[in-house]
């Protein structure tokens, strides 16, 4: 005979309820990472802010110490870094920042992507030294190969030209590309490969229709950060540029001269300069997601 069932012992296909001191618990955990998740975003953008604030002042208001927050706004800044007032355009320095960074993403991804496939779902013998080699690469200072490059540039005849930069930046990111994404395809199952490859699928047709489709999360986030390298590099363009191939982040610099620092101008160049980076990330942001999240859990 069974033993009465006791008030404190749950029935049969019921659960017992969690404590009510553990959920609040944990409720009130939540609360306080979602508040700091908050506080850190606040301090990231805030500078952001303030920087699209100043553009629209004036650069008497701007150089105000404290800075005013009431002081009016204008469209001078803007105007004067679109040469709407007879100074220099930039938009011959915005569309070769675009062409380096969208070339060299290109270029970047069609090579990473057989280079990861022979090292993630074919993998080569010792291919974990193969990934710290190109890890390694990453370890130089830029500046120890500023001369040498520049010596190349300058004995090849090219030097101020676009496509130069467009291979630099290309082997910049070749690493970093190759060992993102290698994480990447090591998530694509092997027996889809394998299928096609039965079905007379040659290497070609395997990396654009099967494995490429399935890692696309992956691909995109790495295009991003190549994009980003790229568009924010500063040393090599200063040096290896003079004013056919001048790339925005070496026209931005032109605004800080012997007369001063003129810091609406600079607040306002440096927004426009930043849009095509926060759209494009703005634009991949779940394809970012999902592609940094990519191989983070077994």
């Amino acid at each position: 005979m069974s033993a009465p069932t006791t008030a404190a012992e749950p029935q049969a296909g019921t659960t017992a309820a969690a404590p009510r001191g553990r959920r609040t618990g944990g409720g009130l955990r939540g609360a306080a990472l979602a508040l700091t998740a908050w506080l850190a975003g606040i301090l990231f953008v805030l500078p952001v802010l303030w920087m699209a604030l100043t553009s629209f002042h004036s650069e008497a208001d701007a150089a105000t110490n404290p800075p005013s927050l009431t002081a009016s706004l204008t469209l001078d800044s803007y105007r004067e870094f679109f040469g709407v007032d007879g100074g220099a355009s930039p938009w011959p320095a915005l569309a070769n920042s675009a062409t380096a960074s969208v070339a060299s993403t290109l270029l970047t991804l069609l090579l990473a992507l057989p280079a990861a496939y022979a090292l993630s779902i074919r993998p080569v013998r010792k291919w974990t030294d193969v990934l710290f080699f190109f890890l390694s690469t990453k370890m130089l200072p830029l500046v120890a190969g500023l001369l040498p490059i520049y010596l190349f540039a300058k004995n090849t005849g090219l030097l101020d030209n676009i496509w130069a930069l467009v291979v630099l930046y290309t082997a910049m990111n070749l690493p970093i590309a190759v060992w993102m994404m290698q994480s990447f395809l090591s998530e694509v199952p092997v027996a889809i490969v394998e299928a096609a490859q039965i079905d007379g699928a040659r290497l070609p047709t395997v990396l654009g229709r099967v494995v490429a489709p399935i890692a696309l999360p992956g691909i995109a986030a790495t295009a991003l950060i190549c994009f980003i390298f790229s568009w924010n590099e500063l040393l090599f363009a200063r040096v290896l540029t003079g004013v056919v191939a001048e790339t925005a982040p070496v026209f931005l610099t032109g605004f800080i001269t012997s007369q001063g620092l003129f810091l609406a101008k600079v607040c306002a160049a440096s927004l426009v300069i930043s849009l095509p980076v926060l759209a494009a990330g703005f634009a991949a942001q779940d394809k970012l997601v999902q592609g940094l999240s990519l191989g983070a859990v077994k």
